[in-house]
């Protein structure tokens, strides 16, 4: 008897919360989950609800490397481990995703273009982290 997944959490390393939850609001417009604390604003912990049973938490990175323990350390700041998509439904689509982007503090990577695979961007979050736009098959 297999046991399905309830649901899923990608956790990323961040450096400034606040950079960080405006970003991902801003660029994406991901749907922030939780209250903002007092302190600064920001929901702790940091979350976005990206559809009905996906979540992306933004952990500061000494947090993170706290999470993980002695097994083993975070990535390096600028090392990306995975390559996180999203989907556009045009070009058109795609390129004011990655305008949204570069004006919400992200770093364009590779601007939109046919490549061999597809129609594709790649773009980065102030933290480093890779995010590629491709349309919908």
């Amino acid at each position: 008897m297999s046991t399905k997944a309830r649901g899923l959490y990608i956790s990323l390393p961040i450096a400034d919360r606040m950079r960080s939850m405006l970003f991902y609001r801003d660029a994406f417009g991901f749907e922030l989950v939780g209250e903002p604390t007092e302190e600064d604003g920001v929901p702790e912990p940091l979350m976005f609800r990206i559809d009905q049973r996906t979540l992306l938490a933004l952990i500061p990175a000494d947090g993170l490397g706290w999470v993980l323990g002695d097994s083993r350390a975070p990535a390096p700041a600028g090392t990306s481990e995975c390559l996180m998509g999203v989907a556009a439904a045009t070009e058109q689509e795609a390129a004011d995703l990655v305008e949204r982007i570069r004006g919400s503090g992200g770093e364009v990577l590779a601007e939109p273009g046919h490549r061999p695979w597809g129609y594709t961007a790649l773009c980065a979050d102030p933290d480093g982290h890779a995010w590629q736009i491709n349309l919908e098959p």
